[in-house]
């Protein structure tokens, strides 16, 4: 299936009036086939794009409950092949952008241009390495180029607005605006200083921005877009959601529908 690119998502979205709404989901949590039904129902739910993590075992972005989906999917025997396979289903499956979030080993020990040769071959949009940082991403950025991914970055509060500059020069897709200091995780309130950062960037760019880390509730989607982002991201919310239902299906389906849904609709202006 063709794939859409961020640029034409984003133009789409603001016609219409409304912001992104991107889920995060590890490939293969809790299992192939199970995770696989939970990303067809969030592209059923008109999720805009999607974000893909690969497993890995010392994943230090993250926070508890997406590690213990790094375990789950371990357990269920996924591998960095098996994650091939699995984004070659969920492209067949729909054309809206596929972004992957993964640690720079993974791609190491595969070798930089095999990898992103194989993820130009299922049509991925773009990568962002939790772990590299983007002074140290000339090699990356360079092969990512040449196989037409595009590599996104984080920008966090501590992040100078030198920083920013230079990555504005590097990143494409959308930059990833990290909403708290720490690990990913569900957080109860949006912090001020998150939409301060949101101003401070769109003063050096009109490259979209995607808040993440601790967007769990509907109020902080309409906070964040209300503060000029173009989407939110969210994937501990929805992993918990996975943890707390792993012995009912069905009900972990509907409630993944039922949440899904109502972020969705909380991007509408």
């Amino acid at each position: 299936m063709t794939k859409e690119s961020y640029a034409q998502m984003f133009r789409n979205l603001e016609n219409n009036n409304e912001g992104a709404f991107i889920p995060f989901v590890v490939a293969g949590d809790p299992d192939y086939e199970t995770s696989l039904e939970i990303v067809k129902r969030l592209v059923d739910c008109g999720v805009d794009a999607l974000e893909i993590g690969f497993p890995f075992s010392d994943p230090v972005a993250d926070g508890a409950s997406v590690q213990e989906a790094d375990i789950r999917a371990f357990d269920s025997g996924m591998t960095i092949e098996r994650c091939f396979d699995f984004l070659e289903e969920v492209r067949r499956y729909t054309s809206i952008p596929i972004g992957l979030l993964l640690y720079y080993n993974i791609i190491y020990k595969h070798g930089i241009d095999s990898f992103y040769e194989k993820l130009s071959n299922l049509d991925i949009n773009a990568v962002l390495i939790a772990d590299l940082p983007p002074e140290e991403a000339k090699d990356v950025i360079d092969i990512s180029r040449k196989h037409d991914i595009e590599e996104i970055f984080i920008v966090s509060q501590s992040t100078s607005n030198e920083r920013i500059g230079m990555i504005t020069e590097i990143v494409g897709g959308f930059i990833y605006v990290a909403s708290v200091m720490g690990t990913t995780g569900v957080r109860k309130e949006v912090e001020n200083n998150t939409k301060e950062l949101i101003k401070r960037i769109k003063k050096h760019t009109d490259i979209p921005i995607c808040v993440g880390f601790g967007i769990s509730k509907e109020k902080h989607v309409k906070e964040v877009m209300d503060a000029g982002s173009n989407g939110a991201i969210v994937g501990s919310a929805i992993i918990n959601i996975i943890k707390e239902n792993l012995n009912d299906k069905n009900r972990l389906y509907d409630e993944i529908t039922k949440y899904t849904t109502s972020m969705k609709n909380a991007t509408r202006r």
